[in-house]
């Protein structure tokens, strides 16, 4: 027989049956006095006990992560509909306006925490009424939940076709239980409209009239009637909106039409709140799911998603209106892509819808939209060839995709061109699907992304040449060097600003890192965005006067010359703006530490240098722009170098300078939105402290510099 020992020694002892003794010693006290010595928010750390084990203490038997607890706070009074219609807790047939009004209210409220990320089983499947509408005798409620299905069963395809979520995102998993596949929705609907006609009815009855007097249960009936029936239609045309955007043939008008009247009926629900049946307030439900009849939380509580266990709050009725309001509104402007011409102004919408952390049901509804959906590779939704042509004939007008071009035409041109687009096709389409990620999981895409660039960029030189070689044999006066590498570079580019930035909205950077990180930006990334573009401009007006001059030629007479505008002027302003406002960041920060009024680390177990090469990792893979590696920037920033020393107020004072230069080129921009106008009131703002530090202003002060709750960079 195996002898066990302990790590307590001779405290484990072997009985004469193979049994163990444990010698038990009471820590309580000696736990307690050693936990006196830790500050808040600090953690003891053992090779031992590291981050799963931490997690694992933190969340067993805590009501708030560990779902499992919920079962000791209260019993579940029924286990199927069945059950409950016998036991008498369950109404079929004979609910009244209220008991109708209540139940819409909470299942809404269960739709929308589902939409958040929680589990199917836990949120909406807690309506016993979803469970068999085939028992249902109430037409009302039976309409209803059979509606609500659908809906469950569209923003499922929804979602799952455009492929942009994360499992903290959105659980698809139905555990089982059906949708009424048996049923269309066109049908539902039609059920539903029987619904609101009969609603309608009742309101026109009681409605009041001039001349008479109406009682109290004649204006109830008037309210209770009016409640039900704005929530049946809302919830009629949501299914309606959701199957409209799902169609082949995207009809804007149609779509925009019903999201309207869906607006128009929410301040109805929202006066109406109030009407339906309330939860009971109880000591153990604590408002966090519903408890009205027809709802059991505990009925699926064994049914776990495949993800860490988290508690499950359902929103409250009041959240729910707000998160109802705030999705229409998301697709409305969702409906505005729609008018947008020209790939790189969809991309900037799809940006900017991005910023705004939209749900992932209008995540997945844009990227449908815009994206064709009868077209698929591998299961992605992808660009058109064509589109691409479009957007490089407006980008930078390669001579090979022009018409009136001597290789315009040329059958080994058009191969070479056409092969190349249909391999950007891939990447093109994978920058649009990141924007539709959460903003969190955009970092990492956006990372991985550069691998593909840094190919597609490799092909693009190669076409360049090959075209360039074709061109001059009949055009000497002509160049095709670095026309699809250009446009290569300026997506390139922008993705690494982006991977960039996000370090700071997602607050990866510590405070003591903002220096190298600011420094990249204005010295290498914007730098070279600047250059892709004013490249691209010079090259147009280029192409432009030689098209010009060979019509002239051609006519013999002399044209009435055209006023050339530059394509690219408010991005090339808008990107001089950032990269000074950058370069602002960067000496401020520089000069602070100079100061001493910026903590410093002690590199223990890493060094700045470890840190640097972890930021900029994926720009490894690139060979334009070329990786800056440490050693280069410690050479470029090193203070040492020049005589008399640099002070504090001469970095202030460079400060200074580019927070001016950023406000001169944003002053430039015409009909700046409202993100050049905040962009304008942070340089001011950065301008005048950068000019009170540098006239000494809290020089003898001990004052430290912490991370901020915001930070204004350009995005």
């Amino acid at each position: 027989m195996d002898t066990a020992v302990d790590n307590a020694g001779d405290q484990c002892q072997p009985t004469e049956l193979g049994h163990y003794h444990y010698n038990w010693m009471d820590i309580t006290e000696d736990f307690t006095t050693a936990c006196t010595d830790l500050k808040l928010g600090e953690l003891m750390h053992d090779a031992n006990f590291g981050l799963f084990e931490a997690m694992s203490a933190i969340e067993m038997m805590d009501p708030k992560m560990d779902a499992g607890m919920m079962c000791n706070q209260r019993h579940s009074r029924v286990t199927s509909l069945q059950q409950g219609i016998e036991m008498g807790l369950v109404k079929v047939k004979g609910l009244t306006g209220q008991e109708m009004t209540g139940i819409i209210d909470d299942t809404l409220a269960c739709l929308v925490t589902w939409l958040e990320g929680h589990s199917l089983a836990q949120t909406v499947f807690t309506n016993l009424y979803l469970h068999d509408p085939s028992l249902l005798e109430d037409c009302h409620i039976k309409a209803y939940s059979l509606c609500m299905l659908k809906i469950v069963e569209s923003v499922r395809d929804i979602v799952n076709r455009a492929a942009v979520f994360e499992e903290e995102d959105f659980q698809p998993m139905m555990y089982g239980f059906k949708t009424v596949p048996e049923l269309t929705s066109t049908r539902v609907c039609g059920m539903m409209k029987e619904v609101e006609d009969e609603l309608n009815r009742v309101i026109k009855n009681t409605r009041s009239t001039s001349g008479q007097e109406d009682n109290a249960d004649r204006q109830d009936m008037h309210k209770m009637a009016l409640a039900e029936y704005s929530r049946i239609k809302f919830s009629r045309l949501f299914l309606v909106t959701l199957q409209a955007f799902c169609r082949e043939k995207f009809v804007v008008a149609d779509v925009q039409k019903y999201l309207g009247q869906l607006s128009e009926l929410l301040p109805t629900m929202r006066e109406t709140i109030s009407l339906g049946t309330q939860p009971e307030l109880t000591e153990e439900s604590n408002c966090d799911y519903p408890t009205i009849m027809g709802f059991e939380p505990l009925l699926n509580q064994r049914l776990l998603p495949p993800t860490f266990p988290r508690y499950t709050k359902i929103r409250g009725r009041d959240d729910t209106l707000a998160y109802l309001e705030g999705l229409v509104s998301r697709l409305q402007t969702v409906c505005a892509v729609t008018e947008l011409s020209g790939l790189h102004a969809t991309l900037d919408f799809f940006l900017e819808f991005s910023k705004s952390s939209p749900c992932v049901l209008s995540r997945s509804l844009l990227q449908l939209v815009y994206l064709p959906q009868n077209r698929r590779v591998f299961g992605s939704p992808m660009i058109q060839v064509d589109v691409l042509k479009d957007t490089l004939r407006s980008f930078i007008s390669p001579p090979a995709l022009m018409a009136k071009s001597a290789i315009g035409n040329n059958p080994q041109a058009k191969e070479y061109v056409d092969a190349f687009l249909a391999h950007a096709v891939r990447p093109i389409t994978a920058i649009f699907q990141i924007t539709g990620h959460n903003r969190a999981r955009q970092r990492d895409k956006w990372g991985h992304l550069l691998e593909e660039l840094a190919t597609l960029q490799d092909e693009a030189d190669k076409v360049d040449a090959f075209l360039h070689t074709l061109l001059v044999k009949v055009e000497p006066n002509r160049e095709h060097l670095a026309c699809f590498g250009t446009w290569v570079l300026y997506h390139t580019l922008r993705v690494m600003v982006h991977y960039t930035l996000a370090g700071f909205e997602l607050e990866l950077y510590a405070v003591h890192e903002y220096h190298y990180v600011f420094w990249y930006l204005y010295e290498c990334l914007y730098s070279w965005l600047i250059s892709a573009l004013s490249r691209a401009d010079s090259f147009m007006l280029e192409q432009d006067a030689i098209t010009e001059q060979q019509q002239k030629n051609r006519n013999g007479k002399k044209s009435r010359r055209k006023k050339k505008t530059r394509v690219h002027s408010r991005e090339v302003a808008l990107a001089q703006g950032a990269q000074s406002l950058c370069g602002g960041y960067y000496k401020a920060v520089t000069g602070i530490t100079l100061d001493g009024k910026l903590k410093q680390p002690r590199f223990n177990f890493d060094s700045e240098e470890v840190r640097y090469n972890h930021r900029f990792a994926p720009f490894g893979c690139l060979v334009t722009p070329p990786a800056v590696q440490y050693a280069q920037f410690k050479e470029a920033t090193d203070l040492t170098q020049y005589d008399p020393p640099v002070q504090p107020e001469d970095l202030y004072a460079g400060a200074c300078k580019c927070f001016q230069q950023a406000r001169v080129f944003y002053e430039k921009i015409a009909s700046p939105d409202d993100q050049v106008q905040t962009l304008l009131k942070i340089t001011k703002t950065n301008f005048v402290v950068m000019k009170l530090l540098m006239g000494g202003h809290m020089k003898e002060a001990k004052v430290r510099v912490h991370r901020s709750s915001q930070h204004y960079c350009p995005t």
